[in-house]
């Protein structure tokens, strides 16, 4: 009862200081950086194609859902009394509030936070760039998935460490072997992942790999089930499976990375008679597990590729206009003439999943 008091006393309040910022915005409020008030300022990167509409509409989307998943993560984090946490979550709901064109470039600082789908989805394409063209080198690639027996939130932090500490014991134990000429070298690519089980309140963190061939993977599964023991692992759970469609393969696993930091699946959760739901204080529980290790990782090789990132350097701009994000049209509003920047109209099963299916309730 006393966190259902706190929720609405928090919604109450956040309600208040929107409507404020509403109605110093109706009353005719004087806008900063109009046009005889502008100054130079500094971009870095390369900027954003404004011709790719279909690219700014995404970006609008997960612009979107990270707003609304940040702010959520903030009352958790209040209620909790995780108040370190909230600066984080603060700097993600900020990422590309503001933006500016110019010279048909769009250009935004970004805050590089786990949490932000928008900055989830650069990493995402870099991860494709660099690694698709060793993938396609490999002449029989397995997807293996190496999980444990689910634990509840208190747990969770020492289960991921442990997890992540028996793969190294047993790539490291082949490695050495490779150096002294007595056995194969384990290489692939890694991500991890974690899943929350509202009905038993369990996590289940696990790893996703892709191997360049069926011994590797047949070999990984063997070694991890014999060092958890049937009291951690069970055999069956773990997966291994020859790759059909590469490119695909590796989207699947990057994104398996941020996954959680995304909306759900809305065709295949409606098609289930319950509704789907976002569980936030699950969510902030796995961040916090996660904090400090690498969700997407290689092992046993270098990512020596012709795919270099071309680093965007800074230059001034004196000529632009600025963007405000506007979370009631879900759009950049240009901040002099009112226009929006990418026309994106959020499907009616995303607005009401964000509207009424996100769980505070601590558990």
């Amino acid at each position: 009862m006393f966190q259902l008091i706190q929720i609405i006393f928090i919604g109450l309040f956040r309600f208040c200081y929107f409507a404020l910022l509403d109605t110093l915005g109706l009353n005719g409020t004087r806008r900063m950086n109009d046009s005889e008030n502008k100054s130079e300022i500094i971009v870095k990167g390369n900027g954003t194609e404004l011709n790719n509409t279909k690219a700014l509409q995404g970006r609008a989307k997960r612009k979107m859902i990270t707003q609304k998943m940040a702010l959520s993560l903030i009352d958790v984090a209040r209620i909790k009394g995780e108040d370190e946490r909230i600066p984080g979550y603060w700097n993600t709901f900020h990422c590309q509030s503001r933006v500016v064109s110019s010279e048909g470039k769009l250009y935004g600082d970004y805050c590089k936070q786990r949490i932000c789908t928008v900055c989830s989805s650069i990493r995402k394409a870099q991860i494709m760039n660099q690694y698709l063209p060793i993938l396609r080198e490999w002449d029989e690639p397995y997807f293996v998935t190496l999980t444990v027996k689910a634990v509840p939130a208190k747990w969770l932090e020492g289960r991921v460490k442990d997890l992540l500490r028996a793969f190294k014991i047993i790539t490291e134990r082949y490695r050495k072997r490779h150096q002294r000429g007595k056995g194969k070298q384990l290489i692939g690519l890694k991500s991890l992942e974690c899943n929350f089980n509202p009905q038993a309140k369990t996590y289940n963190p696990h790893l996703h790999l892709i191997v360049p061939n069926g011994e590797i993977a047949e070999t990984l599964v063997n070694e991890w089930c014999k060092l958890w023991t049937s009291k951690f692992v069970s055999s069956a759970a773990q997966n291994s499976q020859p790759i059909r469609d590469r490119e695909k393969c590796l989207m699947e696993v990057v994104k398996y990375g941020s996954k959680i930091f995304t909306e759900p699946d809305l065709k295949k959760k409606t098609k289930q008679n319950c509704s789907p739901f976002i569980y936030v204080s699950a969510l902030d529980n796995i961040l916090w597990a996660m904090k400090g290790h690498r969700i997407f990782d290689r092992c046993g090789f270098n990512a020596e590729t012709s795919y270099k990132r071309k680093a965007g350097k800074s230059m001034p701009l004196k000529k632009y206009d600025q963007w405000d994000f506007d979370p009631a049209q879900s759009d950049w509003v240009n901040s002099e003439s009112d226009e929006v920047l990418t026309g994106y109209m959020p499907p009616a099963e995303l607005t009401v999943l964000l509207a009424n299916n996100i769980n505070l309730l601590i558990e």
